[in-house]
C-alpha cells in the first residue's frame, strides 16, 4: 500500500499562495513608490524656487544641493520603477506638480519667506520618512535593489537636509528678509492694484 498522500489544494497551489500573500506588500510598495515620486518632485521644484527667492543668500546654496540630489535620484527612481513594473509614474509626477502649484500660490502671496523655507524643510523631512518606509517594505518584499537604493539615498540626503536646517540661523540674523512676503505684502499688492496704495 502506497504511503504517498494526495497533495491538498493548498499544497498543490503553493506558489500561488505565496504570490497571494505578497500582494498586500507589493500594493503597499507601489503606493509608497508613487509618494516617493511626489516628494522627490517637490524636493526638486520647491528647493529651486525657494533658492531663487533667496538669491545669493547662504540658504539658497543648501537648497540647491538638495535639488541636485533629487534630480539625480529621480533618474534612478524611474529606472527602478520600470524594472519593478510599478504603476505609471507619471501619475505621481502629476500629483506632485499639482501640490507644488497650490503650495507656490500660497507661498508667493500669503507666507513669509522664513515660513516658506521651513515648509520646504518640512517637506524634505517627510521625504526622508517616505524613503525609510520604502526601504522597510522593500526588504519585506525581497526587493534588494530598491532597498539598497533607499539606503544610499538616505546616506546622501541626510547631510544635505541637515545643511538646510542649519541655515535657519540665517533668518534670525536677517529678520527683515525673513519677514518678506506674507499677508502684509499680499495686502499691499491688492491695494496697489485697486489704486488704494
Amino acid at each position: 500500500m502506497s504511503t504517498m498522500s494526495t497533495p491538498t489544494p493548498a499544497a498543490a497551489s503553493g506558489a500561488s499562495s505565496i504570490r497571494t500573500s505578497r500582494e498586500p506588500v507589493q500594493e503597499l510598495l507601489n503606493t509608497l513608490f508613487m509618494e516617493l515620486f511626489q516628494t522627490e518632485r517637490s524636493a526638486d521644484v520647491h528647493s529651486l524656487r525657494e533658492a531663487d527667492r533667496l538669491g545669493s543668500a547662504p540658504p539658497a546654496l543648501a537648497l540647491r544641493g538638495v535639488a541636485a540630489h533629487a534630480q539625480d535620484a529621480m533618474v534612478e527612481i524611474i529606472k527602478l520603477s520600470e524594472a519593478l513594473g510599478f504603476a505609471d509614474t507619471r501619475v505621481g509626477v502629476g500629483m506632485g506638480s499639482m501640490f507644488s502649484q497650490v503650495r507656490d500660490g500660497l507661498a508667493d502671496h500669503l507666507i513669509s519667506r522664513e515660513r516658506s523655507y521651513r515648509a520646504t524643510l518640512l517637506g524634505m523631512r517627510h521625504g526622508q520618512d517616505v524613503v525609510r518606509s520604502v526601504r522597510f517594505v522593500a526588504e519585506a518584499a525581497g526587493e534588494l535593489a530598491l532597498s539598497s537604493f533607499c539606503e544610499t539615498w538616505l546616506e546622501r540626503r541626510a547631510p544635505l537636509v541637515d545643511g538646510v536646517a542649519a541655515e535657519l540661523a540665517w533668518f534670525a540674523r536677517n529678520p527683515e528678509s525673513a519677514l518678506e512676503g506674507g499677508k502684509g505684502a499680499w495686502r499691499a499688492r491688492v491695494a496697489g492694484a485697486l489704486g488704494l496704495g
